[in-house]
């Protein structure tokens, strides 16, 4: 059955728009808020609780399925946990874990608590996740077993906040100074009066990168979930009762935004897969689960679209209503494939951590613009401006470049960087935040992405700081000098080249690359560790020692090289 879209009228509903509404849709605490009450608690009472709000695939093996009853009792039953072990409200709780149930209990049951969430991405290396661990200095981490052994082991317990290291997902003996979950969540009481929390208490600290420094903790506060609830009804088309599958990692904000907050507060049954991408497998979840809603990322469609149209014929893929893409922009091409191939189009839409909900959307009811990002969810004021010595000038001409800038406040909007403030005023201009994304928008009012502003690397959908992969590259005692940047990839949209400098009795060769290559591995993960290095005599830097990524972009690219007048050794 074809249902109407959530958003019949695209235009109605900006004109009649209003935080407070949205809001209002959440009610049913007798005071506060808690995105933990609105994804759970509030369902208990109505028919949605004995529907399933997991359905957990596992490698191997059958179907689990959790109800909203039974995964608000596995939240309820981590909260007394933390209790037990002394966790006040406001206190950090990191979670590193593959897509298993246990995480989303432990999710669910943190924000219960009144604790703060944040997710790490399971792919890192033992470097991104200790220097996240450096700023945000949680008092618990969540993890498994395996990633504990493998990542965490050899550095954690020297970290002065971390009191507890809480092991999920199955435990053979767990190693000393860690606590088997399983083990004491059996003696936890599965009723749990869930804290009501201010609007304004953070509830998420979500982690993203820049160009320089360490990563910046974006902190989102428990109102947040009035944008993801509304966003996940206005720019994914849920619908009570739908099936629904985002193949985000919840390591990062989309897997959490809208792999666990979003489908649960608009009451839909997820589709939860514990392996990693295979074409095939997910064709058959498609087909198997009757999946109605499908929120995925460019690069797994254009691996898909590499493997061609008729592996996904083999497939009855009749249930799916909507599919929609997050991440990168998603090139026209795939538009078309998804038509011609799944008989639907893919919807892109864009946000960012910071934003932490999505902002600009192509929604069911409206005609799509293959390569657009589409136009501004309702409740949101997106521009594009120029900066000028005195902070921004709006473009209102079609067509012209310049940055795009969203009208503040809404209720997902970071409310700081995490003991970074300065770092966090430069991101506004007056009313505006300043998204560091370069845009146009049509004369029709649809936004198109013309790239970023500085040198961060989106891979696969996920943002990868120069500074940090330059930084570990540096250790290695035969290099230099680093600089790394992205160069496009067919499949992966961008992916990691480094160039190095060698220091004095240091030969470039096949060896010495290999070894870089594997300290990267090793120290930062395969996810953020270049796939190539570059041995050069120098690397182009600026008369402070500054490495100009533009310039080496410039070079690798075939670009202009623009101005090179800050150039070491340039003219005066």
């Amino acid at each position: 059955m074809r249902l109407s879209p959530t958003l019949p009228d695209y235009a109605a509903a900006r004109a009649s728009f209003n935080w407070s509404d949205a809001r209002a849709q959440l009610n049913g605490m007798p005071a506060g808020i808690n995105i933990s009450h609105a994804a759970l608690d509030r369902h208990l009472g109505t028919p949605t609780a004995n529907q399933t709000a997991i359905r957990f695939l596992p490698r191997e093996g059958d179907p689990v399925d959790i109800s909203y009853r039974e995964l608000a009792a596995r939240a309820n039953r981590f909260a007394n946990l933390l209790a037990t072990l002394g966790l006040q409200p406001g206190d950090g709780v990191y979670c590193l874990a593959h897509r298993i149930p246990d995480l989303y209990a432990a999710a669910l049951g943190t924000l219960k608590h009144g604790g703060v969430f944040t997710p790490l991405f399971s792919a890192f290396g033992p470097e991104p996740i200790r220097s996240r661990v450096e700023i945000g200095a949680p008092v618990a981490i969540v993890t498994t077993e395996r990633l504990y052994r493998r990542k965490l082991a050899d550095w954690i317990h020297k970290m002065p906040s971390v009191k507890h290291v809480l092991l999920i997902g199955g435990v053979g003996e767990a190693p000393r100074g860690t606590l088997d979950v399983d083990d004491v969540l059996r003696d936890q009481s599965a009723e749990y009066a869930t804290r009501a929390m201010n609007p304004e208490d953070p509830a998420l600290l979500h982690f993203t990168s820049g160009t320089t420094g360490r990563p910046k903790g974006a902190i989102h506060v428990h109102e947040a979930v009035v944008a993801h609830h509304i966003t996940g009804q206005y720019a994914l088309d849920l619908h009570p009762g739908d099936i629904y599958w985002c193949t985000a990692d919840p390591g990062w904000v989309t897997g959490t935004s809208y792999g666990i907050i979003a489908p649960l507060t608009n009451g839909v049954t997820m589709v939860v897969d514990e392996e990693e991408f295979d074409a095939e497998r997910w064709y058959r979840i498609l087909q198997d689960q009757k999946v109605a809603v499908w929120y995925t990322a460019p690069t797994a469609i254009r691996m898909l679209m590499k493997l061609g149209p008729e592996l996904a014929r083999r497939y009855d893929l009749s249930n799916l209503r909507f599919l929609a893409s997050v991440g990168e922009p998603l090139n026209p091409e795939a538009v078309y494939w998804g038509r011609a191939t799944l008989g639907l189009p893919f919807h892109d839409n864009w946000w960012q951590t910071e934003t932490g909900g999505i902002m600009i959307a192509n929604f069911a009811s409206m005609a799509i613009k293959p390569g657009s990002m589409g136009r501004p969810v309702p409740g949101i004021e997106a521009g594009v401006a120029r900066r000028t010595s005195a902070g921004i000038e709006l473009i209102e001409e079609p067509d012209e470049t310049g940055e795009l800038v969203l009208k503040t406040p809404w209720p997902s909007m970071f409310r700081g960087y995490l003991h970074e403030e300065a770092r966090y005023r430069q991101c506004f201009a007056g009313a505006w935040y300043l998204t560091g994304d370069l845009a146009r928008r049509d004369a029709e009012g649809y936004f198109w992405f013309i790239g970023r502003a500085d040198d961060v690397i989106k891979s696969s959908g996920h943002l990868i700081g120069p500074f940090e992969v330059e930084s570990v590259l540096m250790e290695h005692p035969a290099v230099a000098e680093a600089g790394v940047i992205g160069i496009p990839d067919e499949i992966a949209g961008e992916t990691v080249k480094a160039f190095v400098s060698l220091k004095p009795g240091h030969e470039p060769g096949e060896a010495l690359r290999k070894e870089i290559l594997g300290l990267a591995r090793k120290r930062l993960g395969p996810a953020v560790a270049p796939r190539q290095v570059e041995f050069r005599d120098s690397l182009p830097s600026t008369r402070s020692g500054k490495i100009m990524r533009r310039l080496l972009r410039a070079q690798e690219l075939g670009l202009p090289e623009g101005d090179t007048s800050t150039l070491e050794g340039a003219r005066e």
